[in-house]
């Protein structure tokens, strides 16, 4: 047996990724550099940039989420000060706990999120009234060793309403009057567990949010390639002074396991093809060999360059206060450092239009949700495209594959076969369909 049959999917992907697309582009140098050689000369963060309302001096990198805590560390020591938590991240909260130990909790804006979605069953036995989310908020600061929390977030709101949760708002009052939380804001990436009807857009429930009043800060996603709505939000959020976090600002993926499932799908399903799934194929292989062609074109070595001006993308926009990204080793903790305090260049917008026009229709837009309501299975179009994002432009693959497993609604193995409304309905050319049945291959554990 061959190597590569001897390997499993996983070590497959990892060891044989090419990066943008097939053959293409390196996403890893291959040469580990050591804690501390990556410490000696690590850049320093050059820019803090104000809050909004806040008035707290934030870096303009922040982190949040994290699998090894040495580079976090060293995030923190080269001047990174914002911080982003959530109930939901397991061991995160005591690990960052552990790691703060010894530093200046005033130098340090440390943010939480709190869902409000009944739906959840360890939200459920806790409640959404005003004692269970002032129970959750203080299990949050025991599990970070902290004594208040700079902002507390309601997350991911699916519509108006929810944003306007009567218990959540008398908890960070009576929190605010105890010290106990000093702001309040909202966060939102799109619908968290589409299930029975359309929920409302990111854009709608965080414009409402700004109206509101009671929110100082948000975190909402943007990148080059989902400009509209977010822009609008991030308009919106300058004029009334309100803080800005992002996330999901690198919308660069690694597409070989593409090709990988465009392979299973002619040759390895041991019978012939549906004219549906004939389809499906003819349109991701167009797509992937034009995306070849642009790295060609470009004479691209690495995604790092990509990668790097879709950061100075969002860092030149005012209206955006910090930037939360994910770092797994030193190298990527040195590479996110050095564009602290960088800007837009001629040549990343030259950089940046091109591959928008030529290699984003293989974007699915974080938060968009427009195809969702058209899907008769109901699958959450929106989730697993998060979670495979988790997977591809993250590198956390056994996260992402522990957020697939653990989904309680219709998984994306109905989309192989479908006709392709979530496709009919999307405004930006993205094959959804065939998107949505490579995750599936990507993020199950069978």
């Amino acid at each position: 047996m061959s190597k590569t049959k001897g390997m499993n999917r996983r070590s497959f992907i990892k060891q044989s990724t090419f990066g943008l697309i097939g053959g293409g582009l390196m996403s890893q140098t291959g040469v580990s550099r050591t804690q501390q050689e990556a410490e000696a000369d690590s850049p320093k963060i050059k820019e803090y940039r104000t809050l909004g309302r806040t008035g707290f001096k934030i870096s303009d990198l922040g982190t949040g989420d994290f699998d090894d805590v040495g580079p976090f560390r060293g995030l923190l020591d080269a001047g990174v000060n914002y911080i982003d938590t959530s109930e939901t991240y397991g061991q995160h909260g005591r690990k960052i706990g552990e790691a703060i130990k010894g530093r200046d909790r005033s130098s340090l804006f440390i943010s939480s999120k709190l869902m409000a979605d009944t739906s959840i069953r360890r939200i459920r036995t806790t409640g959404i009234n005003k004692e269970g989310f002032i129970k959750r908020s203080l299990r949050v600061m025991e599990a970070l060793q902290i004594d208040y929390l700079d902002c507390l977030m309601i997350s991911s709101p699916e519509t108006v309403e929810m944003l306007k949760t009567q218990g959540f708002h008398e908890a960070t009052e009576q929190l605010k009057k105890e010290g106990k939380i000093r702001f309040v804001g909202v966060s939102h990436h799109g619908s968290q567990w589409w299930m029975k009807k359309p929920k409302e857009p990111m854009e709608k429930i965080l414009l409402a949010a700004a109206e509101d009043g009671r929110f100082d800060v948000m975190l909402l996603a943007y990148n080059f390639l989902k400009e509209d709505m977010s822009e609008r939000v991030l308009e919106v959020c300058g004029q009334k002074n309100i803080g800005t976090t992002l996330m999901k600002t690198n919308p660069i993926r690694s597409y070989n396991y593409m090709k990988q499932w465009l392979e299973r799908s002619r040759y390895s399903k041991g019978k012939e093809l549906s004219d549906e799934e004939k389809e499906n194929v003819a349109r991701m292989e167009k797509k992937v060999e034009n995306a070849q062609e642009f790295i060609q074109r470009y004479h691209l070595k690495s995604d790092k360059e990509i990668r790097d001006a879709a950061i100075r993308f969002v860092l030149s926009n005012p209206n955006v206060h910090t930037v939360c990204v994910t770092v797994l080793n030193y190298e990527e903790m040195r590479d996110y450092l050095n564009l602290s305090g960088s800007r837009l260049t001629p040549e990343d917008t030259a950089l940046l239009s091109a591959y928008k026009k030529e290699c984003g229709s293989l974007y699915c837009r974080h938060a968009c949700g427009l195809c969702e309501p058209e899907c008769p299975h109901r699958v959450p179009v929106n989730t697993i495209m998060r979670y495979d994002h988790y997977f591809v432009s993250q590198g956390r693959e056994k996260h992402a594959m522990e957020k697939y497993a653990a989904l309680k609604s219709r998984k994306a193995d109905r989309c192989q076969n479908c006709r392709g409304y979530c496709e009919s309905a999307c405004p930006y050319g993205v094959p959804v369909q065939s998107l949505l049945a490579a995750a599936h291959h990507t993020l199950s554990l069978g």
